[in-house]
């Protein structure tokens, strides 16, 4: 408030006005589907005109999917005799055991499940924001999980190395836990709390490892004594199939496409001829080919550069396959990251006397792959979706036994049902990765 004396004497006071609330039409939810959708005539037949047609859309697949839908049947013949106009579901609840082990024996599909679930369990510390050790478990995951799995999934005799690998596993599983409750309850890591119990907490960190090496040995050794006679039966991989081969196949070129990336991108850019050399040819031999014929290549081609007695099944040999080939396409994206740091990143990491290894492992890589998420997590998306292929050579995915569904002589003829499952599946697979990677973007703030 303020006031101004006039030439009379009086004094005037000047009262601001407050402000006005602004229309309701231009702020909230109104506001939004006026900028959005109503803005003009023409958005706004635009707008109703696709409104028009979502709901069509949606009414029909209603109709078609769950009002005249069959649920319970034997065949298709009966599905066709209860609701000729309606879904069969019938056939996928009947093969759904199929569409998700394929061929896995039945009273053996525990393993799998188990298998999925410690993954799970082993990934979900990621997701905790204050928990510490993050690195440490990731790095832990990837390379132990892999021996647990394969042995959980294939069975059999276990040699001395598997054993110690499968035993090994469990036994960073533990600790990973034990870490996770004790970070939780007391605010202090596994090791932490060891160090602090052992009364090593005073001395030089350099002896700080040895208590919680002493604590892991004492873990192992109780998870030897439970676990050392433990045997499943062998399962063939012959009999993998459905969704689990589909996630088996994904999963394991996913882990391997982004270091064999990585490494293919530094050698295009080393100094040394050789290296530079091969990794260009590599790199563009992959790029220049259709996966199928990768594919075909390594089932057919890579037995013969192989000694006469190493025998490779059909899995581990498209597995390969997949795997280069991802790691061929990998390499380009993180190319593109590397070139996208400042040469002023380089030039600082030589001016501190850092070593090529040490500066690309915490100045550069760091940055490069903080900008490469959009590109890598759409290439993990592809390289999903990519494993249908294996059905063409021969491997029961779960494309395959979706299209065996329809093949069986008591569901000839269901083939809209099948594939539109297995698209939903693949939807929610590819969807959960793309909001992970949103997520991740907002999280280290990825927008430059």
């Amino acid at each position: 408030m303020a006031g101004v004396e006039s030439s009379s004497g009086d004094v005037i006071v000047f009262t601001p006005k407050a402000s006005k609330a602004p229309p309701a039409t231009t702020v909230g939810v109104l506001g939004w589907f006026r900028q959005n959708l109503f803005y003009s005539w023409f958005s706004t037949l635009v707008t109703f005109v696709a409104l028009y047609l979502i709901f069509i859309t949606l009414a029909a697949l209603y109709q078609w999917g769950i009002a005249d839908a069959v649920w319970d049947a034997e065949s298709r013949r009966q599905c066709l005799d209860a609701s000729p106009d309606g879904a069969c579901w019938a056939g996928i609840v009947t093969w759904f055991n199929a569409i998700m082990y394929g061929r896995y024996p039945h009273e053996e599909q525990w393993r799998v499940n188990l298998g999925f679930i410690i993954l799970f369990l082993w990934m979900a510390p990621m997701w905790f924001p204050r928990l510490k050790g993050k690195i440490s478990i990731g790095i832990m995951l990837v390379a132990l999980y892999p021996f647990l799995a394969g042995y959980l999934f294939a069975g059999g005799e276990r040699g001395w190395f598997m054993q110690f690998m499968v035993i090994l596993a469990v036994t960073a599983f533990i600790n990973t836990w034990l870490n996770i409750f004790l970070s939780l309850a007391t605010g202090r890591t596994l090791g932490e709390w060891i160090i602090g119990l052992t009364g090593f907490a005073d001395k030089h960190e350099r002896l700080h490892k040895y208590p919680i090496l002493g604590f892991t040995a004492i873990v192992f050794a109780i998870v030897y004594v439970f676990l050392n006679d433990w045997t499943v039966v062998g399962v063939s991989t012959n009999l993998w199939g459905g969704l689990f081969l589909t996630l088996v196949i994904a999963g394991v070129a996913i882990v391997a496409a982004l270091p064999g990336g990585v490494a293919l991108a530094l050698a295009r850019r080393s100094d040394m001829p050789v290296i530079r050399i091969f990794a260009i040819t590599f790199i563009e031999l992959f790029r220049s080919v259709p996966l199928i014929t990768v594919l075909f290549m390594a089932v057919t081609m890579m037995p013969l550069f192989l000694p006469a007695d190493v025998q490779l099944n059909k899995l581990v040999q498209v597995i390969i396959g997949i795997c280069l080939f991802a790691a061929a396409y990998m390499a380009e994206v993180v190319r593109g990251g590397l070139q996208a740091v400042p040469n002023g990143q380089y030039e600082a990491a030589k001016a501190m006397g850092l070593t090529y290894s040490k500066s690309m492992t915490l100045i550069i890589l760091p940055q490069a792959l903080k900008l490469m998420i959009p590109n890598i997590v759409g290439n993990f998306i592809g390289l999903l979706k990519d494993t249908t292929l294996v059905s063409i050579i021969g491997l029961y995915d779960m494309l395959l036994m979706l299209k065996a569904t329809g093949q069986n002589p008591i569901w000839i003829g269901l083939h809209i049902e099948p594939l539109m499952f297995g698209a939903f599946v693949y939807f929610i697979l590819c969807f959960a990765m793309s909001q992970y990677s949103q997520s991740l973007e907002k999280k280290l703030k990825t927008t430059r």
